[in-house]
């Protein structure tokens, strides 16, 4: 940065990131960084009034505080998903919003599976039983508290079809399943793949599996209609966004025996809130928005970050999802 003015970084909510184990040092080379692990909307506007460039993961920047943001050229989001910033706004007043598209893919794809796994399996439960003396008081060489749910043969159905959609869908494949599209929000051409619009997929899918982006037509996608037209045996995982889950319809078809099961690791408000109805209804594993989280995944996250800042700085900016500038 030699001969360069030296920009004002404001890092969000840089815990997500970085909670000890993934270190800013490309981030520092590149200017002066003021960090902050988490901010409340009262904070935002005063921590980013000298600011340059803002670093966010979750935190909403909305297009108020941009209009008190005169000095702010660049914002950096620590995630694929960037619905937590005005895009319009920022691109109302010039400012490119630049996202991480590639650094999750493997890892929360690897998640998907997890929650799966368990809702086929829990082995999370049997081990505690036993632990309690279920297994040496049974009289048998094995037992079991759940059906045990073979995936071969089951059809996964996929929403979303980008990058961790057809990671999952090669997954899915390996495990010996057939898989169906949704023709909603899919952008990228298909090979072998069946294309069903979302009452097919909902009607023929044992598995159904969340992976588009969060806006106006895909808010509460899965609705109380979309959940009445699913197998009684089938499974719902989402490793999205929350909102894309009507969570009062889930509840009441869990409770009800409708649905054999959901693996969720978003809520529609974050972190979850205690009057939540998911948080007490049946055959449901909630987990706390971690499918992204792997260090692996992180320093990946870190690196696009820091390479979408060195371009911007050099004048052609990259991964822009409201431009082009």
């Amino acid at each position: 940065m030699t001969g360069k003015p030296c920009p004002q970084m404001v890092v969000l909510d840089g815990i997500t990131l970085n909670p000890g184990d993934n270190p800013w040092t490309g981030l520092v080379e590149l200017g002066s960084v003021n960090l902050h692990d988490q901010t409340s909307p009262d904070e935002l506007v005063p921590r980013l009034s000298a600011a340059e460039i803002a670093l966010t993961n979750k935190v909403p920047i909305p297009g108020a505080a941009l209009k008190q943001l005169p000095n702010l050229k660049l914002i950096a989001v620590t995630a694929t998903g960037h619905d937590c910033v005005d895009t319009v706004a920022a691109r109302e007043q010039g400012i490119p919003v630049c996202n991480v598209p590639t650094y999750g893919t493997d890892s929360v794809a690897q998640f998907t599976f997890a929650l799966l796994l368990e809702l086929c399996h829990r082995t999370g439960q049997h081990d505690q039983a036993v632990r309690e003396g279920q297994w040496s008081r049974c009289g048998s060489f094995s037992f079991w508290l759940t059906p045990q749910v073979e995936l071969a043969g089951l059809t996964l159905g996929i929403v979303g079809y980008g990058r961790i959609g057809r990671r999952v869908a090669e997954i899915g494949r390996a495990f010996g399943m057939r898989i169906l599209v949704a023709r909603h929000g899919t952008s990228h051409e298909l090979g072998d793949e069946e294309s069903v619009d979302l009452e097919e997929l909902a009607l023929r899918s044992d598995v159904i599996t969340l992976h588009c982006g969060l806006n106006e037509h895909s808010r509460e996608m899965i609705d109380a209609m979309f959940l009445s037209r699913m197998k009684s045996s089938a499974f719902l995982i989402n490793t999205a966004r929350g909102g894309l889950i009507q969570e009062s319809a889930l509840a009441e078809v869990l409770n009800s025996g409708r649905l054999a099961g959901a693996g969720l690791d978003v809520a529609s408000v974050e972190p979850i809130q205690t009057g939540n109805p998911l948080l007490t209804a049946r055959n449901c594993i909630l987990t706390p928005h971690l499918a992204w989280s792997s260090l692996a995944a992180r320093r990946r996250m870190m690196q696009t970050v820091v390479d979408n800042i060195r371009s911007f700085l050099a004048g052609h900016p990259v991964n822009v999802v409201n431009g082009p500038f």
